[in-house]
């Protein structure tokens, strides 16, 4: 089981070279609801955290080796990133109808990219098969507890910035960031958001494992095709409530962070937002809420069209 305490030594380990991000108040959304804003982290996501504190664990052998992971994309750019950082061989295996902004954003970040995978369910297929081919080591995106700690880290700074803090809402994908954060605040409500079209997390904890889903969101940074093991296990110990929202609900919600909020998040940063503004969690009126948006890598076609409708 993660705890707080493997989440504060996560944060000594990233030291300085990440972002603290910063906390806006949205007086729009509520009088006490702000915004965690992830997305001015580097490579645009959370994702560098748990990376970078995983690179920082390999033994030189193991970096010698190099790393291997599997994304949609923020994983993928964050992996290229502190691979190069941390001078690291890095491979991504993406998948064909990922975005071709995030495709080619983690090209530019050094990394070599395998796209064999022609979706999201067999992804973690063609993954297994290139460890066992190339001896790189893993670098999970959601279920590794180095990982899930750094991603916590997130959680540290929110009760830093906003101490009165009794809610935190975050968007799920595989459930790395939102573990993380439960682990980090034990004694803090944390509300997870999967798009109903992507709902990962909501079946592991049905059927208490991991369990195959076949995601279809505009929120591709959520489209986990199934939610880790170690995930499931914190969600559950701590608490973790989990709401659904629908796709019009994440693009009205990605619209209003454009437009009145000024983030120009991912549709996948959006989902919390979404949870809020379609009624979807019950808050008392002096109820201090957090919202974690968690990325910003959209592609100008996608934000465009989202933007452009009503």
């Amino acid at each position: 089981m993660i705890t707080a305490d493997a989440v504060r030594a996560a944060r000594v380990t990233i030291g300085s070279d990440l972002h603290r991000t910063p906390v806006f108040s949205s007086v729009t959304l509520g009088p006490n609801v702000h915004l965690k804003a992830e997305l001015f982290q580097r490579t645009g996501s959370f994702k560098p955290r748990g990376v970078l504190t995983k690179l920082r664990s390999l033994t030189e052998e193991e970096r010698a080796r190099g790393v291997i992971g599997a994304s949609a994309g923020n994983h993928a750019q964050a992996l290229a990133w502190c691979a190069r950082r941390e001078g690291i061989d890095a491979q991504l295996v993406m998948w064909r109808t990922a975005s071709p902004a995030k495709i080619a954003a983690t090209r530019g970040y050094g990394a070599e990219i395998d796209l064999e995978a022609p979706g999201p369910e067999t992804v973690f297929d063609r993954l297994h098969e290139l460890v066992e081919e190339t001896g790189r080591v893993l670098v999970h995106p959601f279920d590794d507890p180095v990982v899930v700690a750094g991603q916590g880290t997130v959680g540290l700074e929110i009760a830093e910035d906003v101490p009165e803090v009794d809610t935190v809402v975050v968007p799920v994908g595989g459930g790395g960031l939102v573990s993380g954060i439960a682990a980090a605040l034990p004694n803090v409500r944390i509300v997870g958001v999967e798009p109903a079209t992507s709902n990962a997390l909501t079946a592991g904890l049905a059927a208490n494992e991991p369990t195959p889903v076949s995601p279809r969101s505009i929120a591709d940074g959520l489209n986990a095709p199934f939610a880790g093991q170690l995930p499931i296990r914190v969600a559950r110990e701590y608490g973790v409530q989990i709401v659904l929202v629908e796709e019009e609900e994440i693009e009205a919600a990605m619209r209003f962070l454009y437009e009145r909020a000024k983030l120009a998040c991912e549709p996948a940063g959006a989902a919390g937002v979404a949870a809020l503004q379609a009624g979807k969690l019950r808050l008392d009126d002096d109820e201090n809420v957090v919202v974690v948006v968690s990325g910003g890598n959209v592609s100008p076609e996608t934000a465009a069209a989202i933007l452009a409708r009503p």
